[in-house]
């Protein structure tokens, strides 16, 4: 942003902010627009064609499809958070937002982060409990008890991110600015008066203690459906089994892989502009790719797209 934009800001009230996105680059900013647009509409089109096929497909009622649909519904709730509110910044000039706005955009999206952790947590388990457990998968994993872990699990997210945002609240801000496209922790807990620092720390650590759990159960469970794979005797069912999981190992390493870059840019002395980059590429990048990695490596999904298309 530039002088002028800047002097406008120490006029607002402490409790509005301005998204300031990629400053120096305050004159390419229609332009700026025209990316963002082309990668939300890509998102929506690739997730909802899915989630449809899913939807009218009586073959793909099954509870690894529920999972699937899960998770692109998840990834078109997080995008929405975000991009509708950077185009209306970009091109109309919108870009003030009250702290009441942007706390409830920042809990909404972390919500979203969490809960799409959880899903992947399901398909683990769906993929563990068909390979491992195969006699008792049909009894044990019922649409209806997805659905009731599906609602626990948002619940458990909406509690896990409640504290950040309570705390985020009580914070007495210094600048009246934000140094990004979207409203984050660490950059609202950056703007606070005062010694920031043991909050900062208090969130890592609640973040990588989370993280962790996550990662834990997710290797365990494919350790366990590995170890059951290898032994499968038929060569066409152990091939097959490796395939699903790896597709589904493929999601969970561009998910953490993403957000893990993103973690590490917001704590090296780096350009504000390349901070955004890499958390633009954290929460868009992995909702992008998802449809074509099962719509290519899922042969059921697959088949379903051709023959839509060929209708």
């Amino acid at each position: 942003m530039d002088l002028l934009s800047q002097n406008q800001t120490s006029t607002l009230p402490h409790t509005e902010f301005v998204l300031r996105g990629f400053p120096g680059i305050s004159a390419l900013r229609e332009l700026l627009a025209v990316p963002f647009f082309s990668i939300y509409v890509l998102i929506l089109a690739g997730n909802l064609i899915i989630i449809y096929r899913i939807l009218v497909e009586k073959s793909l009622h099954s509870p690894m499809y529920y999972l699937i649909s899960l998770l692109f519904a998840v990834n078109i709730s997080c995008t929405t958070a975000i991009i509708p509110s950077t185009l209306m910044a970009l091109v109309c000039g919108m870009d003030h937002i009250s702290l009441g706005g942007c706390l409830f955009q920042m809990f909404f999206m972390y919500t979203m982060v969490m809960f799409e952790s959880n899903v992947l947590l399901l398909m683990a388990l769906d993929r563990y409990m068909a390979i491992c457990r195969p006699l008792h998968y049909h009894n044990i994993m019922t649409s209806r008890l997805l659905l009731q872990l599906s609602f626990l699990g948002f619940i458990e997210c909406s509690l896990l991110v409640s504290p950040i945002i309570i705390v985020a609240s009580k914070v007495q801000f210094c600048s009246s600015f934000i140094l990004d496209f979207v409203c984050e922790n660490m950059v609202l807990l950056n703007l606070g008066c005062g010694n920031m620092h043991k909050i900062q720390i208090v969130g890592l650590m609640v973040r990588i203690l989370v993280t962790a759990m996550d990662i834990t159960l997710l290797l365990v469970s494919y350790s366990s459906i590995l170890y059951t794979a290898m032994n499968i005797v038929t060569g066409k069912a152990c091939h097959k089994t490796l395939h699903t999981c790896g597709t589904h190992l493929c999601v969970v390493v561009l998910n953490y892989s993403c957000g893990l870059l993103s973690s590490i840019a917001y704590r090296m002395p780096i350009s504000i502009n390349l901070q955004n980059l890499t958390s633009a590429i954290y929460y868009l990048f992995p909702a992008t790719i998802h449809p074509l990695i099962y719509g290519y490596r899922v042969k059921e999904i697959q088949l379903c797209l051709i023959k839509s298309w060929k209708r």
